[in-house]
């Protein structure tokens, strides 16, 4: 299948800088994909497509400030490291820019001697190193709290004022170099009134990766590969999800890498069971959905990985007529934008 089946024309003005005034404030796109129908309501609406029952599944992950700007310090050359995964003993897979003025024994400085991080092998990917970092706090996440920024995606270039707009209110499992995007939409008050009406909340962790920030570069989709991101699923939440399926209730993933999580388990075990581990899925157009019956999520990339993702739940000519419509309704894109609920 070919990557450029999942272009669009995407206005680059529609491409939100800042979050909305208000979390619930954002549109919200609804796609019948039984119906083959589009509507278009508010964010506050989706307690309206949710039934009793329902299985409304969350991605707990928080974000770690792990953009670091710093000098090498043999030349003082300003370097932009971002932290991904933790390799134990203080190293490090990381994104480096500009990767070719690192070698390996090179040397970077941030806060003035607070925090080094030393070279010691190039990664798999194009512009990743491994660093081992070098502190003497006894808190690195403290140290990266003072030195640190919220790792937002190059297609973001205002200043975001407040960090905690970059989290999930329900957030609270430290380790992504990206939101969980599809849930900075909802207020406490929302989840509230969900669960009231008899809608059943369940949380994983999904670690966001390098995934997110690596793009499709094949000719063809099947040649892509995915990096690898860390879940769990813990037994409450798999139980509720594993009842709900055996019983004919919805499954709604909000978010991507809820759903990636929940198909990897299911892949896994052939029905939902609490475990952890490590994911490299890609969903794509002729995938077979076993654990996820309706996905929340914003607007994505051209050519990612995330729109052939929707495509394979929908179809990639709904999908791509959804795109074409919100472009035309003047929807707001990626990170900070609007909501598409897929049914």
């Amino acid at each position: 299948m070919d990557v450029s089946l999942f272009q669009f024309d995407l206005p680059e003005e529609l491409i939100a800088q800042h979050p909305a005034p208000e979390r619930s404030g954002s549109r919200l796109m609804v796609v019948d994909r039984a119906e083959e129908m589009i509507a278009h309501r508010r964010f506050t609406d989706l307690p309206e497509y949710l039934r009793p029952g329902d299985v409304l599944v969350l991605n707990d992950t928080r974000v770690r400030p792990s953009r670091l700007i710093g000098r090498k310090e043999e030349t003082g050359a300003r370097i932009e490291i971002l932290l991904l995964n933790p390799l134990g003993k203080d190293r490090w897979e990381t994104l480096v820019k500009p990767a070719k003025r690192i070698k390996k024994g090179t040397v970077v400085d941030f806060g003035e001697g607070k925090l080094k991080a030393v070279a010691e092998e190039e990664s798999e990917v194009a512009g990743g190193r491994i660093f081992r970092l070098e502190y003497d706090v006894d808190d690195l996440e403290s140290l990266l709290n003072e030195l640190g920024e919220m790792p937002l995606p190059p297609y973001i270039r205002e200043k975001l004022e407040e960090p905690e707009r970059y989290q999930t209110v329900y957030s609270r499992r430290l380790g992504s170099a990206a939101a969980p995007t599809a849930g900075l939409h909802f207020t406490p008050e929302l989840l509230k009134q969900v669960e009231q009406e008899g809608v059943e909340v369940a949380s994983l962790t999904l670690h966001v990766g390098l995934g997110t920030f690596r793009p499709v570069t094949a000719e063809r989709v099947e040649e892509h590969r995915m990096h690898a991101e860390y879940y769990e699923l813990g037994g409450e939440s798999a139980q509720k999800i594993r009842r709900a399926k055996r019983e004919g209730r919805r499954v709604i993933a909000v978010g991507t890498t809820s759903v990636r999580t929940l198909e990897t388990v299911h892949r896994r075990f052939g029905e939902i069971r609490p475990c952890n581990g490590w994911t490299d899925i890609f969903i794509y157009p002729g995938y077979t959905y076993r654990a996820v019956d309706a996905i929340l999520t914003n607007f994505h990339l051209p050519q990612s990985t995330l729109l052939m993702m929707v495509s394979a739940f929908a179809t990639r000519e709904l999908i791509l007529r959804a795109y074409r419509k919100a472009v035309e309704e003047r929807y707001r894109f990626f990170s900070f934008g609007d909501a598409m609920l897929i049914l």
